[in-house]
């Protein structure tokens, strides 16, 4: 996970206000670095431990730290402890799943406590995001460029990972095609989940 930080912190695109992430769920840990991988560098170059830093001069300051210790060591560190499926490529970002080796909900009281905190802090970070996106689609189904439109958004990254990701994670939000997920046409829809929600909270103007 360390390696995972030091990562996002180095490569994430911070042109568009964009940082990395850090989030903790009942099953798992998330390290996300906006941005998607550097030009030029492809999802094999990037496992082999080809590095190049989108932040020059972060990484100069974290070397000279000595935080790392040399370029491209990271990644085969994390491969080597959690293999490819705990990572995820997408344009827009870079995701690490950590997967707990017992969930927090089955490992006691104490730990039930923080989870519960944790979901808490999660949820106060993202729910205003969300229900102002559940009221977008509440009269019908949209697509990516109307409802960033109608939030006034002009960064897809943020829309996507603050936004929409949320959204279906938490299955608010399901697609209209969802064995074509990167079709040009396609909408976002409420589900019967995101509709009680939204009726509950009396919507956002």
């Amino acid at each position: 996970m360390r390696e995972a930080i030091v990562n996002a912190v180095v490569h994430n695109d911070y042109s568009y206000g964009a940082t990395p992430k850090l989030e903790f769920f009942a099953d798992r840990a998330e390290v996300t670095s906006m941005g998607g991988l550097p030009y030029g560098v492809t999802e094999q170059d990037f496992f082999g431990g080809c590095s190049v830093p989108r932040n020059k001069e972060i990484m100069r300051v974290f070397r000279d730290l000595e935080i790392v210790e040399h370029l491209g060591s990271g990644v085969p560190r994390i491969l080597k402890a959690c293999g490819k499926e705990a990572f995820e490529i997408r344009d827009s970002y870079v995701r690490i799943v950590f997967r707990y080796a017992k969930p927090l909900s089955e490992a006691g009281q104490v730990t039930g406590q923080v989870s519960e905190q944790v979901t808490e802090q999660v949820t106060e970070q993202v729910t205003e995001q969300v229900k102002r996106l559940l009221s977008c689609l509440k009269l019908s189904p949209c697509g990516t460029r109307e409802i960033m439109e109608a939030l006034q958004l002009r960064h897809r990254p943020s829309f996507l990972f603050d936004y929409l990701q949320p959204a279906l994670e938490a299955k608010l939000v399901a697609m209209t095609q969802p064995e074509s997920p990167k079709s040009p046409t396609q909408k976002y829809r409420l589900t019967d989940k995101g509709r009680v929600l939204l009726n509950e909270g009396g919507g956002h103007e």
